[in-house]
């Protein structure tokens, strides 16, 4: 399986390659999952079930990335505005001082 991460079609895709590179950058640090437990407090079989099933709480991976060496790249995801349309762009554009989202009845 490629690296290619713009290549998603569904969030299970998206999990499962989380999961995979989660695990490689775990082995290429020569980390088993008992050390990456007591570095982040996640336990060794939540850390097994990731790697095996991609299922993790946001916590725990945040831990595990953190531990790893990617926090800074986490605290990116959403730093920047990301549109596709003017229109878009301009509902962003108008929103960004928002506090609130609109009651809807």
């Amino acid at each position: 399986m490629s690296d290619n991460i713009f290549a998603f079609t569904t969030c299970d895709d998206i999990l499962a390659t989380l999961s995979r590179l989660m695990k490689k950058r775990r082995l290429e640090k020569g980390y088993t999952r008992k050390v990456l437990q007591s570095i982040t407090g996640v336990p060794a079989p939540t850390i097994a079930r990731f790697e095996t099933s991609s299922k993790i709480s946001l916590e725990s991976f945040v831990k595990l990335a953190a531990a790893l060496g990617y926090q800074d790249e986490l605290l990116g995801l959403l730093k920047e505005d990301k549109y596709s349309t003017m229109e878009e762009m301009e509902t962003i554009k108008m929103n960004k001082n928002r506090q609130r989202g609109t009651r809807k009845c």
